[in-house]
Formats: C-alpha cells, sequence, structure tokens
C-alpha cells in the first residue's frame, strides 16, 4: 500500500509492521469485519419476523397453524446450532436447485440422486458455473442470513410468546369491553406490551447471536474467525511476503476486544431501549423509574 513496501526484506519494526498491516490479505480480514457486521444488520430483523411469526401461529385457534409454529419452535430448538448449520445449508442448497432442476430442464430423463452425488443439469446450478466470484460470494451469504434467521427465529419465537402469555389479560378484557375486534386488541393492545416482555429475553438473544457469527466458517463464508486463523498461523512465502512465528495469540486477543467492545455498546443500546419502552408502564421496570423521579 505504501510506496517504501516495495521490498520488504528492506524494512524494520514499524515500517515492516505497516506494510505488514496493510497487505490484501489483511485487506480481506478488514473486509469480513463490514460482512458480519452486515450479517447482524440483517439477520435480526428477519430473525425477529421469523420469531413473531411463529409466536403468533402458536397462538392462532387455528389448529394446523398451531401446530406449525409451535413444531417449528420446538424442532429448531432442539437441534445443535452446529449439526442444523451443517445439514440445513446443504438441503436448503439442493432444495433451491432442484427447484430449478424441475423448471429449466423438464426433459432431464436421468435420476438427480446418484447415490451420495446430488446431480442437476448445469442451467439449474446455483450459482452457474460461469458466474462470477462475487455471486459465489453472495449466494453463500444469503444462505447464511437465512439460516441464521431460520435458528434465532425459533429461540425469538418461544421469548415473544412468553411474553404475550405475560400481557395481564384483564387488559384484553377491557379492550375487547370497549369493542374492538380481536385483530384490533392484537396489535393495539397485546403487541406494544408485548414488547416490554420479551427485550430482555431478546436482548440475551441478541448477545447469542453476536457469538455465533463465528460459525460462518462453517458456511464457508469467510470470517474474521477464518483470517484471524490463517494470518496468525506459521506462515510461508506462498501466502505472505511477511513470514513470521506463530502470531495467533496476538490476533485472537484482537478479536476478544472487538467482540467485547461490540457487546458493550449493544448493552449500552438495549438498555436505553428498554428504558424507553418501560416508561409509564405497570412493570418493574417503569416502578423503578417512577420512584427515581419522585
Amino acid at each position: 500500500m505504501f510506496s517504501y513496501c516495495t521490498d520488504p526484506s528492506t524494512l524494520d519494526n514499524l515500517a515492516w509492521l505497516s506494510c505488514y498491516l496493510t497487505t490484501g490479505k489483511h485487506s480481506a480480514m478488514y473486509v469480513s469485519v463490514f460482512v458480519v457486521l452486515l450479517l447482524l444488520a440483517i439477520t435480526a430483523p428477519m430473525a425477529l419476523l421469523f420469531g413473531f411469526g411463529a409466536a403468533t401461529a402458536s397462538r392462532s385457534t387455528i389448529l394446523p397453524l398451531r401446530w406449525l409454529g409451535r413444531a417449528y419452535t420446538s424442532i429448531v430448538r432442539g437441534v445443535p446450532d452446529i449439526a442444523f448449520f451443517l445439514f440445513f445449508v446443504i438441503a436448503l442448497d439442493q432444495g433451491f436447485e432442484w427447484l430449478r432442476h424441475k423448471v429449466k430442464c423438464p426433459d432431464w430423463d436421468e435420476p438427480i440422486r446418484r447415490g451420495v452425488d446430488f446431480v442437476v443439469c448445469d442451467a439449474a446450478k446455483l450459482p452457474l458455473g460461469n458466474a462470477p466470484q462475487w455471486v459465489h460470494e453472495t449466494y453463500g451469504f444469503f444462505l447464511a442470513v437465512l439460516t441464521f434467521a431460520i435458528v434465532f427465529g425459533a429461540f425469538a419465537a418461544n421469548v415473544m410468546y412468553g411474553a404475550m402469555q405475560t400481557v395481564p389479560r384483564a387488559q384484553l378484557e377491557t379492550a375487547e369491553a370497549y369493542g374492538m375486534t380481536r385483530r384490533q386488541t392484537f396489535w393495539r393492545v397485546l403487541v406494544p406490551q408485548m414488547w416490554v416482555y420479551a427485550l430482555p429475553g431478546l436482548s440475551n438473544l441478541w448477545m447469542v447471536l453476536i457469538k455465533a457469527t463465528p460459525l460462518l466458517f462453517l458456511l464457508g463464508v469467510e470470517d474474521i474467525v477464518y483470517w484471524a486463523r490463517e494470518l496468525g498461523g506459521t506462515q510461508n512465502p506462498r501466502f505472505t511476503d511477511y513470514p513470521h512465528g506463530d502470531w495467533r495469540m496476538w490476533y485472537f486477543l484482537a478479536l476478544l476486544v472487538f467482540y467485547l467492545m461490540f457487546t458493550k455498546v449493544s448493552e449500552v443500546v438495549l438498555d436505553r431501549i428498554m428504558k424507553r419502552l418501560t416508561k409509564g408502564q405497570a412493570t418493574m421496570g417503569g416502578e423503578a423509574q417512577r420512584k427515581a423521579a419522585a
């Protein structure tokens, strides 16, 4: 990056370090930090959407819908995250390719399943073999986001369902006594108050989601943990022009600081959201605010 980085053998101390930290491999590591933050920014609202839908379905008066919501919550929560990530991504990828295969290659007369192999026509592959590298990376990131959202959506559904059950029944009956329909009671009374009870559990889930981002490596996405391991290990000239000893401890220490700082910022933001939601509410948080102002 710098003009004096042409010949690494002539560098010493800070000059060597400045050149080393600005190599292409390190630039990829810095980009991976953005990838992790983007994953969290997209996955969190998607997981809330999955969770809210499943929690609402679990309370439905329609029996099949209620079974569907509870089955989704129980099954996904009951499977270890690593096993689910390893299995579901492969199944999801093959499901997409199978659907495309049925549409684009209707005349295909050979079996798709051939022992342990899954073979579809070239036009049905995702992404296409001649697609640029960024398409492959974007597709892998899309699968990662969808998998994270489904997994953590099940946990969010359990939290939201419990929060909905915690809202005092008397308030719902009062809304019904004023002539509100079931739908109006749900959206105007139950949902606004549900967030007060759900936020502590969702806050913990957000912290777990942050710590689960290293699972991106299982999905083929080069995340910051992957680069910390590769860049920190004992390297050879084929990997970099700046060989060094085993520096993994320092790289993972930097990751530790990064995650601790990120979780601390999250705690501050979530605490402010909680105070805003509980203001004027008949909850322990609202009562604490009332006593503090008195």
